[in-house]
């Protein structure tokens, strides 16, 4: 099938290679020249078939508006827009209807699997009318992870989006619950070897995970993470999780203690968000800061490129 793609970041530039390998065809569409097929959403529309699919892989917020705003304009009725970004849920319910007013379909989906995603595939969860899902299914079948599980209707307009946010919630408080433990092996004496302890957790133990792979792989390139200041951003998503979970009267202690964790390391150095922010960059490619390097939440300039693969 025919698809366009808005974004080619480092999300969207690995999906658009993964379709291709599967024999679709993509047009892409960046505001990076250097890295797009066609150089506006006109052009970009005028290039597929009807009915047409069109995925937005942009930023959440404003950027994801004014792009859903613009193909109201220019796609046709009958025609699919698929979400691929971290939307929050009440948007999509909000674009959904906005798009079909004009006859056009609506479907959001949370995409997880970072920088590894071309090789291993993504994690899927979409949310929309059957009708619509069934017009992008070839392309969630081109990026999910071969075998049977990895891609779910999760249910109609923003399904796909909570449930993706509600992952990373879980992620949160998972990627706290290792650095919490590997802070507390580096505080004693007894321990002499903390990343082959890590490493001796991959097999055989109930916490071993893709998770425990990549923090033995941090440890491997920076084996006490000196490099990195102990800050880590949050990407929003884990507010939001928390926030639904007010909103229903859900009790999330773990993942609430750890994003106030997140917070926390913007005020001091925490040892233990050296550990979450190595992760973060090893499975998203997000920036970490170097040590000895004093950035508030919202100052600009201190991140710095993620290490080298060894």
């Amino acid at each position: 099938m025919e698809l366009g793609l808005i974004g080619l970041g480092k999300m969207g530039g690995n999906m658009r290679e993964r379709i291709r390998r599967a024999g679709h065809t993509v047009v892409g569409y960046d505001r990076n020249p250097d890295v797009a097929d066609v150089h506006s959403l006109q052009e970009l529309v005028d290039k597929l078939k009807g009915p047409r699919v069109v995925w937005v892989m942009v930023p959440a917020g404003d950027p994801t508006q004014s792009t859903v705003d613009a193909l109201g304009e220019l796609l046709s009725p009958g025609d699919v827009v698929v979400d691929g970004g971290n939307s929050r849920w009440t948007d999509d319910e909000k674009h959904a209807e906005e798009l079909a007013a004009k006859g056009i379909g609506f479907v959001d989906c949370g995409v997880s699997g970072g920088v590894w995603g071309l090789e291993n595939g993504y994690a899927l969860m979409y949310g929309g009318l059957p009708e619509h899902v069934e017009k992008v299914q070839p392309v969630f079948d081109a990026l999910k992870p071969a075998g049977d599980s990895g891609s779910v209707h999760a249910g109609k307009v923003g399904a796909g989006h909570f449930a993706k946010m509600v992952h990373n919630g879980i992620e949160y408080a998972m990627m706290q619950a290792f650095a919490e433990g590997w802070e507390l092996l580096e505080a004693v004496d007894s321990v002499t070897d903390v990343r082959e302890v890590f490493r001796s957790w991959q097999e055989g133990t109930v916490i071993r995970s893709w998770l425990l792979d990549l923090a033995v792989r941090a440890l491997d390139q920076d084996e006490h993470l000196g490099a990195l200041r102990g800050y880590a951003e949050d990407s929003g998503e884990g507010r939001w999780t928390v926030e639904a979970a007010i909103d229903h009267a859900v009790p999330l202690p773990a993942i609430t203690a750890s994003l106030f964790a997140r917070f926390a390391s913007r005020q001091d150095d925490s040892p233990s968000m050296k550990m979450v922010a190595a992760l973060r960059n090893q499975f998203g490619g997000h920036a970490v800061t170097a040590a000895g390097t004093h950035k508030g939440a919202d100052a600009p300039g201190a991140d710095v490129a993620p290490p080298a693969v060894g």
